[in-house]
């Protein structure tokens, strides 16, 4: 779900947008100052979410961007298994496996507590609390 509509010259650094239909992390905006005749240019660095690539992209500062909602949530640990993690949400209780960031292997463990994201739809395990 779309959380609101923003200009390219309004992504500042830590603001997710949706970038060929994947989430991506603003790390910086450099924005080109107007021409004569021209439209101000935004050179923005960002991280892919769930893929964790760099991509630099370069837009006219009137280009709009998705702002979609990140429900942030807890859960505890039920199983590690491979590249998959068994958690039961702490509100809802429901049961989920999902993937992970290569940095957590070696945190994750049964019990702990973990936070995931939820970006349309798609769910990562981002932290250890």
């Amino acid at each position: 779900m779309v959380l609101k509509i923003i200009d390219a010259t309004q992504a500042k650094s830590g603001t997710v947008i949706m970038f060929e239909g994947e989430p991506y992390t603003i790390r910086s905006n450099d924005i080109s100052k107007t021409g004569k005749h021209g439209h101000a240019k935004c050179r923005m660095e960002a991280i892919g979410i769930f893929s964790q690539k760099k991509k630099v992209i370069t837009v006219p500062g009137h280009e709009r961007f998705d702002v979609p909602l990140v429900e942030k949530k807890k859960a505890q640990i039920l199983s590690v298994s491979g590249d998959r993690v068994s958690i039961m949400d702490l509100e809802s209780y429901e049961t989920l496996e999902l993937g992970f960031m290569e940095e957590l292997r070696e945190k994750l463990e049964s019990g702990k507590q973990v936070e995931y994201w939820d970006i349309e739809g798609k769910k990562v395990i981002m932290r250890v609390v």
